[in-house]
């Protein structure tokens, strides 16, 4: 059996100082802080479900959508924490769509504490201290979409 990449979103919401909402993932002991991200469901294009996803993790969409990656970005996820996801027996890792977002809502609106929450806290960052916080196999992620989105911090 060929295993694939599952399909999903990431989305880089940043404040108007410039930094990065992340979080702490619930279900990963390790202490690493992420961008939101999340599954395509079935007959769900990319900006659907990055819509569906922010409200879901973050408890609000209160942003303005500023920039779509113009690619898809694969990465695996390591057998010992591929066994502990749901479908990890069917994919190898993950491809991603990612967007940019400017959040103009309040902080108050920002609640991880959602019907099936994924992080425990959340914080503002620096960008250049997204790779260096995220889960070794990501890192390569995050330094292609840095490199894209790069504009939107100057």
């Amino acid at each position: 059996m060929v295993k694939d990449y599952r399909k999903c979103v990431g989305m880089m919401i940043i404040n108007i100082k410039k930094e990065v909402l992340v979080g702490k993932r619930i279900d990963h002991p390790s202490g690493y802080w992420q961008m939101p991200q999340g599954g395509i469901d079935e007959n769900e294009n990319p900006e659907e479900a990055v819509w569906r996803e922010m409200r879901e993790e973050i408890g609000t969409n209160n942003a303005n959508m500023i920039k779509q990656s113009k690619q898809w970005i694969n990465y695996e996820i390591p057998s010992e924490t591929l066994v502990t996801l749901p479908w990890g027996n069917i994919y190898v890792g993950q491809t991603q769509m990612w967007f940019a977002f400017k959040f103009k809502g309040n902080e108050e609106e920002i609640d991880t504490n959602t019907e099936n929450p994924e992080f425990s806290e959340w914080k503002w960052t620096h960008h250049h201290l997204l790779v260096e916080n995220i889960v070794p196999f990501k890192r390569e992620v995050y330094k292609k979409i840095l490199i894209e989105f790069k504009e939107l911090f100057n």
